[in-house]
């Protein structure tokens, strides 16, 4: 390729490449004595190195801009003596694009910019207590067979399934992490049995230390489908597009997913080296470039101060483990929380609640109504790590083998119940007691206060086989698969319906933390109380039911009251429905004892009801809650026909 380029150096303000149609400026931070410079390669396999100058150095930051036709069509890389090193400021990589390719893969950065029409689109910015989010990995969500998608494990495939997250309910997606990294690991002994986050640190030692040695066997590799690994941050994964351009494909899916009401929020994960300033400048370069609409940060020293402080984030959702208390009044954003942790332990706590453990029912009560003024909580049973929402009724020990590392690797302690039988069962009972248990566990999360967090393929009881740490599994194991038997479907239809009840009821998800007192004077609290007695909880340590009301009186559109009647214990119990005014009464619409099909959502009655102004005592089933909705009556009670069964 015959080249006629000016070169010249710069001092430059920051890190990156710029480019326009006929020149390219080049910021990079090397720290060798050696001679430094760019490596630029054409599309005929030539290669030309251009050295850094001093004249275009600050600090350790190095300015040279190269000026002519063609340079759109070329990859590139940095060298410092010997040693070639990928931008990692680059926007989109070459080399990495066929997922699970064993051979030694070359990374290089690419400096053509891709067009693209967002048609207008912007961040949706929807309210965090307006909020659903759904958890997924971009290639297991659509990998399996049963996923029905054409274009399995891409940015293409999950776009496929945007009606399928439009008939759920949920609006946004959490996207595992996608940005560019090799997923391919190596097992030598010096690192295969660690942890897997450490294993993949240790990985550039290890291959540093075997440079040279003349290759005895190809050695195992191991997939780390997962991604929380360092990886170029400012490129999205090659792997994960169907078509030409990763970048393109990423775009198109953001903009569709905004077309239909859904945000798009990015996991991070940063090891200890990864400087604070650059984390920063990946988040903000993602909204900016991608449009998404939150960030859910993992990884070591996270400026969640900066990120607070940084006016273009504002309106960002920033999803972290927590937050310091001395932050609180940066992190405070009066216009649009933004901000977002982890229910303390919620997952713990409520997973022991729900198997019937004592000394939990105020802890229970507490993660239901949580809410803090200066920053959102995220409530959810499973996630990606840890054992899935079925796994957490059939399984109490891990079940890693698979993984390679002896069954030591994942958490040794899950506080989960297998219902009496470990794994799998054709048992009747131990079958209905799961379902009703993981109806249960979908009830903390979605009829609490906070955020709530769903991870794909829960809603149908996706299984990972009792694998606890699946992060290498590019099988069946860590794939969702799309199950349709009658088991799944209930709790599939009792998900939905569940979403469906909290977006239509905003009692069920208040912008402001509920005080359990009555500050309107209309003679019930926001939230209260409630055992065999009106207005007498059994809060004592060995107690494990309890009546939930929420009057609907103090929600912006002044609606329906909600009762939740919760039994945790393997007893059936008594609890009493408060006393109502006259032109109100309490209908049950919902009992994870029974299928949802037995319940509707309109005025239809059913067995468990009580009269206008009546107050009166019921039955509880063993674990189980029940959802009980006031409705008006005019004039005098009467009784309305009872509904027909599915």
């Amino acid at each position: 390729m015959e080249t006629n380029w000016r070169v010249t150096c710069f001092r430059p303000m920051k890190q990156g490449v710029v480019c326009t149609k006929s020149s390219v400026s080049f910021a990079a931070e090397l720290t060798a004595d050696k001679e430094c410079g760019v490596i630029l390669y054409d599309t005929e396999g030539g290669s030309f190195r251009f050295p850094f100058q001093k004249e275009g150095k600050r600090g350790n930051l190095y300015g040279l801009k190269i000026e002519g036709e063609g340079l759109n069509n070329c990859y590139y890389n940095y060298y410092e003596g010997d040693r070639i090193k990928t931008d990692p400021f680059a926007w989109e990589i070459s080399g990495l694009e066929h997922w699970g390719e064993k051979r030694k893969r070359e990374t290089r950065g690419f400096l053509g910019k891709r067009d693209f029409d967002w048609q207008g689109d912007e961040p949706l910015a929807i309210p965090l207590e307006e909020s659903i989010l759904y958890g997924l990995n971009v290639r297991s969500f659509t990998m399996h067979k049963s996923s029905g998608v054409k274009k399995k494990g891409t940015f293409e495939g999950i776009a496929e399934k945007i009606p399928y997250f439009r008939e759920l309910g949920v609006t946004a997606l959490e996207l595992m992490p996608c940005y560019e990294y090799d997923e391919c690991m190596e097992e030598p002994e010096t690192y295969a049995s660690l942890p897997p986050a450490l294993a993949v640190l240790s990985k550039e030692s290890v291959q540093e230390e075997e440079k040279g040695e003349s290759k005895q066997e190809e050695k195992p590799i191991r997939l780390n489908c997962w991604g929380f690994q360092k990886g170029f941050y400012f490129a999205p994964k090659a792997a994960y597009s169907a078509g030409k351009s990763p970048v393109i494909s990423f775009k198109r899916l953001v903009r569709k997913l905004h077309q239909n009401g859904i945000e798009v929020i990015m996991q991070f994960y940063f090891p200890p080296e990864v400087g604070q300033m650059y984390m920063l400048d990946v988040i903000k370069y993602w909204v900016m470039e991608y449009h998404i609409d939150g960030v859910r940060l993992g990884g070591f020293h996270l400026p969640l101060r900066l990120i607070a402080e940084d006016a273009i984030l504002k309106n960002t959702k920033i999803r972290c483990s927590y937050v310091q208390r001395e932050d609180l009044p940066v992190i405070y954003n009066p216009s649009f929380k933004n901000f977002i942790t982890d229910n303390l332990n919620f997952r713990r706590d409520m997973r022991r609640f729900l198997k019937g453990d004592e000394g939990l029912i105020n802890q229970a009560l507490f993660y239901q109504r949580r809410n803090p003024r200066e920053y959102g909580v995220v409530n959810y049973m499973a996630d990606y790590d840890g054992f899935s929402l079925y796994d957490s009724v059939c399984y109490e020990r891990k079940h890693n083998e698979a993984n390679g590392e002896d069954n030591r690797d994942g958490a040794e302690i899950n506080d989960t119940w297998n219902c009496g039988v470990e794994g799998e069962s054709h048992r009747k009972g131990i079958g209905e007691l799961r379902q009703r248990q993981i109806k249960n566990a979908l009830s903390f999360v979605l009829l609490s206060q906070g955020v709530p967090y769903l991870f794909g393929g829960d809603e149908f009881a996706n299984s990972r086989y009792g694998n606890n740490n699946s992060y290498c599994q590019d099988n069946e194991t860590g794939w969702v698969k799309w199950r349709k038997t009658g088991f799944a479907k209930e709790i599939l239809a009792y998900t939905r319906f569940l979403i469906g009840l909290r977006k239509s009821n905003s009692i069920l998800h208040m912008k402001d933390e509920l005080l359990a007192m009555d500050p309107i004077g209309c003679g019930y609290p926001d939230i209260s109380y409630h055992g065999i007695e009106a207005w007498r909880p059994d809060l004592s340590y060995i107690s494990r039911i309890v009546g939930i009301l929420l009057c609907g009186k103090y929600s912006p559109g002044k609606g329906e009251s909600f009762y939740i009647a919760c039994n945790m214990h393997w007893e059936n119990h008594e609890l009493a429905l408060p006393k109502l005014a006259k032109n109100k009464k309490w209908i049950k619409i919902a009992d994870t004892f029974q299928p949802i099909g037995d319940f509707t959502e309109d005025l239809k009655e059913n067995e468990a009801k009580a009269k206008a102004g009546e107050e009166r005592v019921f039955s509880i089933d063993s674990r189980s809650i029940a959802i009980f909705r006031t409705v008006p009556v005019k004039g005098n009670s009467r009784v309305l026909p009872r509904s027909k069964k599915n």
